[in-house]
């Protein structure tokens, strides 16, 4: 499992570390009921701290990604729904700009910029 980060990347390392590992789950590389390398092996891959990868799977744990099962390692239960991770990105985002004072006028104005 061929796992990179981007050190230009703003985000938090065990966010970016959750998205390898999320797009090596969607791309196949790693399938359901397959387990996952350790988290030190992880984490010398990706050339981070273990804490931070365990952060990682914790976070892809309670997105349901992830089962952890004490002696038998990190399990993949299932591959991400691409459609409906952005779709709860977006929802989230929508009601942050709502908290803000934003309207949907605004959000698709920054839509077609950013297009």
């Amino acid at each position: 499992m061929l796992l990179s980060l981007d050190l230009e990347d703003e985000r938090p390392l065990h966010e970016q570390a959750a998205d390898a590992i999320r797009r090596a789950i969607a791309d196949g590389e790693v399938g359901p009921g397959d387990r996952l390398p350790p988290a030190r092996d992880l984490a010398d891959a990706m050339r981070i701290n273990a804490n931070t990868v365990l952060r990682a799977l914790r976070q892809l744990r309670a997105e349901g990604l992830l089962e952890f099962r004490r002696g038998r390692g990190v399990t993949v239960l299932h591959r991400p729904d691409p459609e409906a991770a952005l779709r709860g990105q977006l929802r989230d985002l929508l009601a942050e700009a709502r908290r803000r004072g934003f309207t949907t006028a605004d959000l698709t104005r920054w839509i077609e910029e950013e297009m």
